[in-house]
């Protein structure tokens, strides 16, 4: 059986959280790699949007407001490359050049 919500088909649970509940998340959790000042855009209108929702629909409000205080994981790239580590095979002696004591 499919689950359609609002005429649409959602493929992920985060699209149908949005269709069955109106909100887009992505306006209440962020998206790691925006800038500061789009950061803060982003909380003023969610803030705004969140007025509203507390007079219409206590619920989902909540729930909104939840997701304000989670923060998307930090993804941006750092200048340095990761470290490489070198693999050596291991020796299982015997073989030219291994020392054996006496």
């Amino acid at each position: 059986m499919k689950t359609i919500v609002a005429g649409r088909e959602p493929v992920t649970a985060t699209e149908f959280i949005e269709l069955a509940l109106g909100i887009d998340l992505e306006l209440f959790t962020g998206l790691a790699t925006e800038s500061p000042l789009e950061r803060a855009a982003r909380l003023d209108v969610a803030h705004e949007v969140l007025a509203d929702l507390r007079e219409t629909d206590p619920e989902t409000a909540a729930y909104a407001a939840s997701l304000l205080r989670t923060l998307p994981l930090k993804t941006q790239p750092t200048s340095r490359r990761p470290r490489r580590t070198v693999r050596r095979p291991a020796t299982t002696g015997g073989g030219a050049g291994s020392a054996v004591a006496a």
